[in-house]
C-alpha cells in the first residue's frame, strides 16, 4: 500500500507545473571497454524527450512545441541522418512509468539522453526550459547549446 501511495505522490507532484531537477549525468562503465570499442565503431545518438503526463496547461504545451521546434530548426540534418530523435512522451500511459524512476522526473521536462552503441552513457533534464519558456529566443539558445555539447560526446 504504501508504494502505490509513493507512486500516486510522485505522479501528482509530476503533474504539477514546477521547476526541473537539477542535472543529473550517468557515467559509463569503463571496465573492458577500451578493447571491445576498438573492434565495433563508435554509435553515437542524442535523443531528446519531452516527459509529460495527461494534464498538460498551455505553459506545458508550449515548452512541447518551442523543444521540437528548436530541435527541427538547428538539427534537421541529424535528425535525417539519426544522429538525434525527438520525442514526446507521455509518462502515465501503460509501460513509460519506468521513465519517471530513470530520470528523476517530478515534472515535465525536457531531457537530453546519449547513447553510445544503443546504450545510455549519460543524459541532463535541462531544468532551465521554465525559466526561458517566456523568451523563445533563449530558450531556443538555450537547447540548442546543450544538444551541441552532447554531440560533441565521444
Amino acid at each position: 500500500m504504501k508504494v502505490k501511495i509513493i507512486l500516486f505522490a510522485v505522479l501528482m507532484s509530476f503533474m504539477a507545473c514546477a521547476k526541473t531537477p537539477q542535472q543529473t549525468v550517468k557515467q559509463e562503465p569503463t571496465e573492458n571497454k577500451v578493447e571491445a570499442e576498438s573492434k565495433t565503431p563508435k554509435t553515437i545518438v542524442v535523443n531528446v524527450y519531452y516527459f509529460h503526463g495527461k494534464f498538460r496547461c498551455p505553459t506545458c504545451r508550449n515548452i512541447e512545441n518551442y523543444s521540437k521546434e528548436a530541435v527541427e530548426t538547428y538539427f534537421k540534418k541529424e535528425i535525417e541522418s539519426g544522429k538525434i530523435n525527438f520525442k514526446a512522451i507521455n509518462v502515465e500511459e501503460k509501460g513509460n512509468e519506468h521513465y519517471i524512476k530513470d530520470y528523476q522526473l517530478y515534472t515535465k521536462t525536457l531531457t537530453v539522453s546519449v547513447t553510445k552503441n544503443s546504450k545510455e552513457i549519460k543524459y541532463k533534464n535541462l531544468d532551465k526550459i521554465w525559466e526561458y519558456v517566456r523568451n523563445k529566443e533563449k530558450f531556443f539558445n538555450y537547447v540548442k547549446n546543450e544538444i551541441d555539447g552532447y554531440l560533441s560526446t565521444k
